[in-house]
């Protein structure tokens, strides 16, 4: 995929998911707003704390990907191996990451979270991988 196609993909993808991240965060405030006690009692901190992290991870990495998409198409773009290695990581960071806080929120039990925030050291993982490759690729070195 050239450097122009995966910056228009990660823009849209950017985008979108900024949509929808402030979505879900205008939805927890109005939960909050409502005193709804799936999200407020106190014994539903834990999904409380989860379902923000979800929505906090999910905005950051969308402005993640529209930094990678306007990085890919400047004049100090990364090669085009290393842009191409980091696309699909940072796609599955964008699942993983905050798609395992916000099933570990849905589904918090007590004091613990859900068994979905197993999936969050592996979104951290791909997302540590993905900045690597760019970081890399921006390197006079990158072979």
């Amino acid at each position: 995929m050239s450097l122009e196609a995966l910056a228009r993909k990660h823009l849209r993808i950017g985008w979108w998911t900024l949509l929808g991240f402030l979505s879900l965060g205008a939805v927890l405030e109005a939960l909050h707003g409502f005193k709804i006690g799936y999200y407020l009692d106190a014994g539903n901190e834990a999904r409380r704390l989860a379902l923000r992290l979800g929505h906090a991870h999910g905005t950051l990495l969308a402005l993640v990907h529209v930094a990678f998409a306007l990085t890919v198409a400047s004049r100090f773009a990364p090669a085009e191996r290393a842009a191409a290695r980091a696309s699909p990581l940072l796609v599955t960071a964008t699942f993983l990451l905050p798609g395992g806080f916000l099933l570990g929120g849905l589904s918090a039990r007590g004091g613990d979270p859900g068994i979905g925030v197993f999936l969050v050291p592996f979104g951290a993982l791909a997302l540590f991988v993905a900045v690597f490759h760019v970081a890399r690729g921006l390197s006079k070195g990158e072979p």
